[in-house]
This record gives structure tokens, C-alpha cells and sequence, in this order.
């Protein structure tokens, strides 16, 4: 209707009340505690960086090494590295170290030395852990879950939508039963002038007067409490639209800019459009259908936990060793070196190492990753059930909204029908009342059928708009409908207005209907 819009809907979609869940949140693919968890981050590369200074004294129980019986050291280190692991399962790690020592012993070949290595190694599973889905499933599984959380607010959008066009459109039935009241009472008001005319001349009694004067009273009675009706209304759909409270919006009045809709044969689509548009566009069904998807990748994961660990390995590293030297000459002459000759060594691969291999492990019948796989399955047979469950329910409320939709529109032509055979019925007893060939009693039991047939002509016309309702709510297209993007519920406001199916003036007093 005209007064939604989705900055209402996305601001107070909280209001609707509500809470989804966002997939499998247990189980193998959500960290339940059957399956072992990667830790968080596990592409994100890491840098180890360590510092450290040493010194030591140590008693020696000989001097053929070192020269003397007690020695002490002085050494301080610095290592580097970097690790990185790939999607695919593939790892790699660079890492530099260094150690400057010096030490009190007589017999060493450089004093004080540089030690450097630098290596670079990797690794890359064959078998079990290769390929993406053992290493990317959380990931998967949360672009998964992301979505379903998207279908969930969908659903809370929705029902907030339902909500308040049913409230519209209770207040546009309350305003037409005003109206009914005012007319009510103005036959009655018209009655009783007329006859206290005719009991001034004597041509009725005067408890013709009386049934007038309690015909007035009632539809006084009547007007107040569709009035009362409609203030209670219109509360309930300010409550609705708005997120907080508001002083002024409790004096505004709500005036309907939309008449509640005549049955066109447009409304009742074909059944099979309206399943196949159901089977697309209903969140319920996306949501089923991301839980498969997620349980799809645990039963997947857990195969792959069945196959042996086969992993390729390779390792390069090169040393340098540098310091300060004695050559040992009739003239002793030092040599100084230290971190540049170490690095030019190891970085040169003046001592090169070079090492590559194939790691085999298995676990004998592996049961515990058998368990996994079966109850993976298990609860993929679970979640295909509940999947068609949800489609069955759908197809049936597709098919209830059809049979609604007919059913509408047959009372409310039989309705009508009703309210002007009642109106014919009431002008030919006031011409038997003009000509004295009836009483005041009668014509006031046959205003009461005429009240009585339009106050249910409103009642199904109501029911009739609400089974629209229905209809776009079990097809899962009540938000395109009605032109709420649901960006802006998301964000709370309006990039555009909304643009409702009802764009036809308020109806008159004596037409109670609109068109769609």
C-alpha cells in the first residue's frame, strides 16, 4: 500500500520480531568438535623474528681442545623467517639465521666467528589436504552462511511487509465502516424527522416514534464504535511503522490512499507459474538449498580425511662461516672477517645443502574419519527431507492463496449482491411507509439488513485483500510488488519510493470497492 516503504521496513524489521539462523552452525562443516579445526588465518602468512645474547662459563676437564680448563663464550643470535601456506594445500617457508660467538679457547679457527643459514623449503600434500576444498571449506562454508543470512533478514522483511499491509488494510475496512455508520445514521436521523412528521398529523403511533428514537440511538452506538475501532487501528499501524516512539505521529491521522481492491482476473495466476515463481523466489527454499551446499562441502572434506597422508617435501639451504683468524707465519698476521664473509657465503651457497623426499602415513581402516563420512551423509539424507518438507509446505500454501483468491472474489460479488438487493428491499418499504401500507418498525428492520450487508461487503472485501496478500507472500514476490529493495531495509532508508500495485483514488460513500 502507499504508506510502506522500506525505510520503515529495514528500520523496524526488529520490531517484527524474529531470529534465524545462519546454516549448519554445528556438525562437519561448522566446527561442532567431530572434525579437527584449522586455526583461523591459515592463509595469512607469518614473520618470526628473535633476538637473543648468551654468555657462559664452563670448567673443562681437559685442555687438548681448548687450551686452557676453563672457557667462556660470548654469543649473540638473530633469526628470521616467513611462512606462507597456499590455497591448494601447498606451503612454503624462508628463513636466515645468524650466530656471533666468541669464546676464550686457544685451539679455535676463527675468533670471533659469524655463523649464517639461510633455507628455503615447501611442501605439498598428494593425497589427503590437496586441493581447495580441504583448506578453503570454513571459507565456503561462511560465504554459504552469509547468504542464508541474507535470506533469513529476507523472511523478516517479508513478514514485516505482511504485517503491515494486513494493518493497512484492517484500516482501510475500519475507515469504510465509518462511513457506513455515518450513512447509518443519517437514514436513521432522516427516519425519525419523517416520522415525527406523520405522528403530528396522526398517521402513526407513537411507538412508531419510539422504534425511530432507538434507531438513531443505535446507529449513534454503531458510529462510535467503528470510530473506536479505527483510532485503535490506526495506533497498531503507527506502531508498526515506526521504530520509536513519537508525539507527533500520535496526533497524525492516517488517511488511506489506497481503496481496497476489486477482484480482477488478473489476480489468480496460473498454478503452475505460481509454484514455479515459489520454487525461484522463496527464501525458505534458499536457505534449504545453502544448507545443502554446506553440508555438500562437509561430506566432500570428510573423503577427503579418508585418503593417507602423501606429502612431496624439498629443501634448499646454504652456510657461511666468518671471523677473525691467526695465520700461524714466523710473523703471525690476524685476518679480520665476520658478518659480510658469512652472508656472501650463504648467500653465494658456498655450502650448499640440498634435500627432497616423499612422506607416506596412513592410519590402518581409518574408523574415525569412516564415522565422519557416514554422518556427513546422514545428515545430508536429513537436510534433503527437511528440504522437500519446506517444498511440500510452500506448494500448499501456494495452492491455499489460489483457493483464498477464488473463494474472495466469489463473496465479494455475492456480497454486493446482497447490499442492493437490501437497498431495494429498504427503498420498497419506504414507499410502503409513504403510502401508510407499513410502520416505522419495518423500514428500520430493513435499514438494519442494508447496514448489516454492507458492513460484511467491507468484512470480505478486507479478506479478499489480505488473500492478495497471501498470494504474493506464498510466491515469494510480496517485496518486488510492492518495490521495497531490500538494500534499503538492510540500511533503513529510501533510495526510492515504493511502488505499491494500488494507485486508484479513495473510494466514495457509494462505492466501496476500488480496482487493482
Amino acid at each position: 500500500p502507499g504508506e510502506l516503504n522500506a525505510g520503515a521496513i529495514g528500520a523496524g524489521v526488529a520490531n517484527a520480531g524474529g531470529t534465524g539462523g545462519t546454516g549448519n552452525a554445528g556438525g562437519i562443516t561448522g566446527g561442532g568438535g567431530a572434525v579437527n579445526i584449522g586455526p583461523a588465518g591459515a592463509f595469512d602468512p607469518v614473520v618470526n623474528f628473535a633476538f637473543s645474547w648468551d654468555r657462559v662459563t664452563s670448567p673443562l676437564n681437559s685442555v687438548v681442545v681448548s687450551g686452557i680448563p676453563t672457557t667462556t663464550s660470548y654469543a649473540a643470535s638473530i633469526s628470521e623467517s616467513y611462512a606462507q601456506m597456499f590455497r591448494d594445500g601447498t606451503s612454503f617457508s624462508v628463513s636466515f639465521s645468524a650466530l656471533r660467538q666468541s669464546t676464550t679457547q686457544k685451539n679455535t679457527l676463527y675468533n670471533p666467528d659469524v655463523t649464517s643459514r639461510l633455507s628455503i623449503g615447501f611442501n605439498q600434500p598428494l593425497l589427503a589436504g590437496f586441493g581447495t576444498l580441504p583448506n578453503e571449506r570454513f571459507m565456503l562454508v561462511a560465504n554459504t552462511n552469509q547468504s542464508t543470512a541474507q535470506e533469513v533478514f529476507r523472511q523478516q522483511v517479508i513478514a514485516s511487509v505482511v504485517q503491515l499491509e494486513a494493518a493497512y488494510w484492517d484500516l482501510a475496512a475500519f475507515q469504510l465502516n465509518v462511513k457506513v455508520a455515518q450513512q447509518s445514521l443519517g437514514v436513521s436521523r432522516e427516519l425519525y424527522e419523517q416520522t415525527k412528521k406523520q405522528l403530528e398529523v396522526g398517521t402513526l403511533s407513537r411507538i412508531d416514534m419510539v422504534t425511530a428514537e432507538s434507531q438513531v440511538a443505535a446507529s449513534e452506538r454503531d458510529l462510535i464504535v467503528a470510530q473506536t475501532n479505527l483510532q485503535q487501528q490506526e495506533t497498531s499501524l503507527k506502531q508498526l511503522i515506526s521504530k520509536r516512539g513519537d508525539p507527533a505521529l500520535d496526533n497524525a491521522t492516517i488517511e488511506v490512499t489506497d481503496p481496497l481492491p476489486e477482484p480482477q482476473e488478473a489476480d489468480l495466476p496460473r498454478l503452475e507459474i505460481a509454484l514455479s515463481t515459489a520454487e525461484k523466489s522463496r527464501p525458505e527454499l534458499r536457505e534449504a538449498q545453502n544448507n545443502l551446499a554446506n553440508q555438500n562441502i562437509g561430506i566432500r572434506f570428510t573423503q577427503n580425511n579418508m585418503k593417507p597422508n602423501v606429502s612431496l617435501f624439498g629443501l634448499y639451504a646454504s652456510s657461511g662461516l666468518a671471523g677473525n683468524t691467526v695465520l700461524t707465519t714466523a710473523n703471525p698476521v690476524i685476518t679480520t672477517g665476520g658478518v659480510g664473509g658469512s652472508l656472501v657465503q650463504s648467500l653465494g651457497a658456498s655450502y650448499p645443502e640440498t634435500a627432497y623426499g616423499l612422506s607416506f602415513a596412513t592410519t590402518i581402516r581409518n574408523r574415525s574419519a569412516q564415522a565422519d563420512n557416514i554422518r556427513a551423509q546422514l545428515e545430508q539424507n536429513q537436510l534433503e527431507v527437511s528440504q522437500q518438507n519446506t517444498r511440500n509446505q510452500i506448494n500448499l500454501q501456494v495452492r491455499q492463496a489460489r483457493i483464498g483468491i477464488i473463494q474472495g472474489k466469489a463473496q465479494v460479488e455475492s456480497a454486493r449482491e446482497a447490499v442492493r438487493l437490501a437497498q431495494l428491499t429498504l427503498d420498497a418499504e419506504k414507499k410502503k411507509l409513504d403510502a401508510g401500507l407499513s410502520t416505522s418498525y419495518n423500514v428500520v428492520l430493513r435499514t438494519r439488513d442494508v447496514v448489516s450487508a454492507q458492513y460484511a461487503l467491507v468484512q470480505v472485501e478486507d479478506a479478499y485483500a489480505k488473500a492478495l496478500v497471501a498470494m504474493d507472500q506464498s510466491t515469494g514476490t510480496i517485496l518486488e510488488r510492492n518495490g521495497i529493495e531490500m538494500n534499503d531495509a538492510v540500511t533503513g532508508t529510501v533510495s526510492k519510493e515504493p511502488t505499491p500495485p494500488f494507485h486508484l483514488p479513495a473510494p466514495t460513500p457509494t462505492n466501496q470497492g476500488g480496482a487493482r
